[in-house]
């Protein structure tokens, strides 16, 4: 079987579509929800026929997977950034701050993420939302000399809660200030699961 490419199609083609068809999705998604992903809207989206859609894909369910992948590659990269700038002191307030940030900055991404886990059933596991910010909260505490806390599990789990409530507010009401949210919130640990009257110690 030949491997070389027909005319006019250059190297990294295929990738490249694949690219586009996944960023018309996240804008269809974004802005009027899922069932606005149809195969012809995202095809005249792209400028495609449907048949070179699915060429490049082969349904539309895998095509919000696909956009899923790519916002939550992209949140993880931009969180992490911003934790990693961050002294371990101050770390599980700099995730609460760049978490919500990061949806208010992609507003289109706090869409697709919530569509995904509707329409694709893709919640992820619990240990995965709750662990690294439970690690951080941990490792807070030892850095300010503080005694380990009981429970730090549930910790995260609220300060997750906290998080998804503002970002679910922010998409129902624009003018809702999440960047204050952010910051209050931030300070909520602070006085809290961060201060010496925090968790009870193990």
């Amino acid at each position: 079987m030949s491997t070389r490419r027909g005319p006019g199609r250059p190297p990294g083609a295929p990738a490249a579509r694949r690219e586009q068809l996944i960023a018309v999705t996240i804008e269809l998604v974004g802005d009027q929800g899922y069932p606005a992903a149809t195969l012809g809207r995202i095809a005249e989206a792209a400028g495609l026929s449907k048949a070179s859609v699915l060429h490049h894909v082969p349904s539309v369910a895998e095509l919000l997977a696909a956009a899923y992948e790519q916002v939550l590659a992209s949140l993880v990269a931009e969180v992490g950034a911003a934790v990693e700038d961050a002294s371990a002191t101050h770390r599980p307030g700099a995730y609460v701050i760049a978490m919500i940030g990061y949806f208010r900055e992609h507003p289109r991404h706090t869409r697709v993420a919530s569509e995904a886990l509707v329409h694709l059933g893709r919640p992820g596991e619990s240990r995965e939302r709750w662990e690294p910010l439970a690690r951080l909260l941990e490792q807070a505490r030892t850095a300010r000399r503080l005694p380990p806390a009981e429970d730090l599990r549930t910790a995260a789990l609220a300060i997750g809660g906290a998080i998804d409530g503002i970002l679910q507010e922010q998409q129902i009401d624009p003018s809702y200030d999440s960047a204050r949210a952010a910051e209050l919130l931030a300070g909520a640990l602070e006085t809290t699961v961060l201060s010496p009257l925090g968790p009870r110690p193990r």
